[in-house]
């Protein structure tokens, strides 16, 4: 299945990121005191004056917000020109490249894909193939390491046929038949185009399903229809910017035509199709997202008639198996069955038969799959032919369970992969019980698992090392906060740091949209800073996942200083235990940790020396008005409402700046072609930090979207700046 998970999963992330911005983990180089209503006009730490004025066109940067613009973009440049000049001449700059480059194009990562019809098919990227290929092996010779690749499409050779910078957004094929529909994006945008492949032929349809670009989904619904959430002109997009309406676009038909099986609100997040394929059936759904955290779910029945799918507003569609259909919950639900009115608690897992709704009374029964427990949550559930697998977290270390329904109840069983690390669900194949599993810990590079039918998985792959984990430890600590919480936090160091407050230390932070940091393996964080002697610390802070819903409501809207009052926590910790000192410690965050590093930066440069602000929010009174911004109200406030308005810019960066601060040289990353979070931001922000008098470097790429590059060799370019910057504030 691909589409309503994916695509909420893009939306949610307002960042990290949590693709690349995600602290450049794995082997395959992939990247990310309390404050209540009574107290909204003060936040901790220094004290801050307000200049609300960026909601207004008297912003003098508001310029900068015009992202093709003529000025700006020769503002752009000089930034960058000087950046790079300065960065790049440091005689470790080249070295750390080539390192970083080494792991981003490393023929020796772990091989990994969807298994499908028998095949596993797999998007690769290396030096040769910079944009990557699409390519497929089959399943039986891929398990005994003997793969048989062939190639379906290769984008590099697309784009310079087409003269374009194409970049992959996956593809979604329907089961029965050789039909593909292929996502490609310019520079790496949330927008993309949409266009029919045949993997029979190894070309695309002439004549066939085609999208312009833009923000939308497509599903399968059969071989000549096509569930659809497009932009079709005026009135059919969110004041967010994402597709207010679903339709059923038949082959031949002009999308923009199709007919209309939905529609929902312009002030709405936006509406979204999605399909399930299972053993019992197809089916396709469209959730529609009334705010970022408050969702209705419909089924799309054969004959387009919707069907209303019970849940509260806060819960996740996780799919359908065995004529059940599983929700996660993120709040309490209070339903009544035929056995009467019960009540479930947020972060549980919950199924009913599919069969009741077409009743139209009551549930004959609520099943629970998951229960959470004290630290213990749930994290996303993955469906396989046979079985549903559950992703947890417990204390912030993962495991997975298998649960199978016999028709009254479900069972939960421990998968056996390795502890004290990442273990998730790496894919399935939505027709049988094949499944691959992946796990990795800070020192030790990943592995992939594969099993069937509830075996014990057989480990099919791993990642040599990528440095030299003797001598460093992993552990865990405590942080009290401004409120009393305790906030756990990951440390890697080495085993005989001295304790002086001499470490040169990075805190990478996050803290938003239920997204939970858990252990990883980074070559580009072990080679470019572990090994160099530096220490590496993960915050876990209130607004990220790691302990449910509850961890994530937290720091919500007016609590949101609690997220920074967290991470601020972590640092004090790190200079309490003397493992550093304000003179040795950085903080690094992307898009949602933009803000969150951002926001610390301006209320404790007294705690920090160095700052890596990523594709940041950062002008937090009028992130609402700029490209996917409004989707994002439920989780900071909207600023157009008073009392709302004053909570936010209590801690918004750009106007808390200060020209008598005394902040560290920072170092802000954003991308031109970025069509999620707005590059005005990082721009705004480094130009007044400029009029004050403030050090800061800007570096934007005039590519590559909001996950930092266009290619692999961007991505190193990026990551060497950054450790190179790093380096020189914290090492020298």
């Amino acid at each position: 299945m691909r589409g309503i998970l994916v695509l909420l999963a893009v939306i949610i992330l307002a960042g990290l990121g949590y693709f690349f911005f995600w602290p450049q983990g794995g082997g395959e180089g992939s990247a990310d005191g309390t404050m209540t209503g009574e107290d909204s006009g003060e936040a901790s730490g220094e004290e801050m004056t307000t200049d609300t004025t960026s909601a207004t066109d008297d912003d003098p940067y508001i310029w900068l917000e015009e992202v093709e613009g003529e000025e700006a973009l020769a503002w752009v440049r000089a930034r960058n020109e000087e950046a790079l000049t300065d960065l790049k001449a440091d005689p470790r700059y080249q070295d750390l490249y080539e390192a970083s480059l080494e792991v981003y194009t490393s023929q020796e990562r772990i091989v990994a894909g969807e298994p499908r019809d028998g095949f596993l098919y797999n998007f690769w990227q290396d030096e040769t193939h910079v944009r990557g290929i699409w390519r497929r092996a089959p399943l039986e010779g891929y398990l005994v390491g003997a793969p048989d690749w062939d190639v379906l499409l290769d984008l590099d050779a697309l784009a310079e046929a087409e003269d374009e910078n194409w970049v992959w957004d996956g593809a979604d094929c329907l089961r029965g038949s050789s039909r593909c529909l292929v996502g490609l994006s310019h520079g790496g945008s949330d927008a993309n185009f949409v266009r029919e492949f045949d993997l029979e032929t190894r070309a695309f349809v002439e004549g066939g399903f085609y999208l312009d670009e833009a923000k939308q989904t497509a599903e399968w619904i059969n071989e000549d229809t096509v569930l659809l959430a497009t932009d079709r002109g005026e009135g059919s997009m969110t004041e967010s910017g994402y597709p207010n309406t679903a339709a059923i676009w038949e082959r031949g038909g002009v999308p923009e035509e199709a007919p209309l099986v939905f529609e929902g609100d312009l002030t709405d997040v936006g509406s979204f199709p999605g399909t399930y394929e299972t053993p019992e059936g197809h089916y396709n759904v469209i959730v529609r997202a009334r705010t970022f955290f408050e969702y209705e779910h419909y089924l799309v029945d054969a004959d387009s008639t919707l069907t209303t799918l019970p849940a509260p507003a806060r819960a996740d569609l996780q799919g359908f198996h065995k004529g059940q259909v599983i929700f996660g919950l993120n709040e309490d639900w209070t339903v009544a069955t035929s056995e009467g009115e019960e009540t479930f608690p947020s972060g549980a897992v919950v199924s009913y038969a599919l069969s009741d709704l077409a009743g139209g009374g009551a549930l004959s029964a609520v099943h629970v799959v998951f229960a959470p427990e004290d630290r213990v949550a749930f994290q996303n559930a993955v469906l396989s032919g046979g079985a549903l697998y559950v992703s947890i977290l417990d204390n912030v270390v993962g495991r997975v369970d298998r649960a199978t329904f016999d028709g009254t109840h479900w069972t939960l069983e421990p998968v056996a992969l390795p502890d004290n690390g990442r273990a998730g669900i790496r894919a399935t194949d939505d027709m049988s019980d094949k499944v691959f599993f992946a796990y990795e810990s800070f020192l030790i590079p990943d592995s992939l698992y594969y099993a069937e039918d509830g075996a014990m998985p057989v480990q099919t792959q791993s990642l040599p090392e990528w440095f030299d984990a003797g001598g460093l430890v992993a552990e865990q600590h405590m942080a009290t906060s401004a409120d009393g919480e305790q906030i756990p936090y990951f440390l890697v160091r080495r085993a005989d740091v001295p304790f002086d407050g001499s470490t040169p230390t990075l805190l990478y932070g996050y803290g938003g949209f239920q997204i939970s940091m858990d252990p990883f393996y980074s070559g580009n964080v072990g080679r470019l800073w572990l090994a160099r002697g530096g220490a590496y610390a993960l915050a876990n802070i209130r607004g990220g996942g790691e302990f449910g819903p509850a961890w994530h409501q937290a720091a919500l809207l007016e609590n949101r200083q609690r997220a920074f009052d967290d991470f601020i926590a972590v640092g004090e910790d790190l200079i309490a235990r003397g493992v550093t000192s304000p003179e040795r410690l950085g903080i690094m965050g992307g898009s949602n940790g933009g803000l969150l590093v951002g926001a610390v930066m301006v209320q404790r440069p007294d705690l920090i020396n160095a700052v890596v602000c990523q594709v940041p929010l950062l002008d937090m009174l009028r992130y609402h008005m700029l490209l996917a911004g409004a989707s994002w109200v439920g989780e900071y406030g909207n600023p157009d409402i008073p009392e709302e308005r004053e909570f936010i810019a209590a801690y918004s960066p750009y106007q808390n700046l200060d020209s008598q601060a005394d902040y560290p040289n920072t170092f802000v990353y954003t991308s031109t072609r970025d069509d999620r979070v707005h590059p005005g931001h990082a721009r705004k922000m480094v130009a007044r930090m400029i009029e004050q008098g403030h050090d800061v470097q800007y570096f934007e790429r005039i590519e590559g979207g909001h996950s930092g590059g266009a290619n692999l060799e961007q991505a190193a370019e990026r990551v060497a700046l950054e450790y190179i910057y790093l380096s020189r504030q914290l090492m020298d």
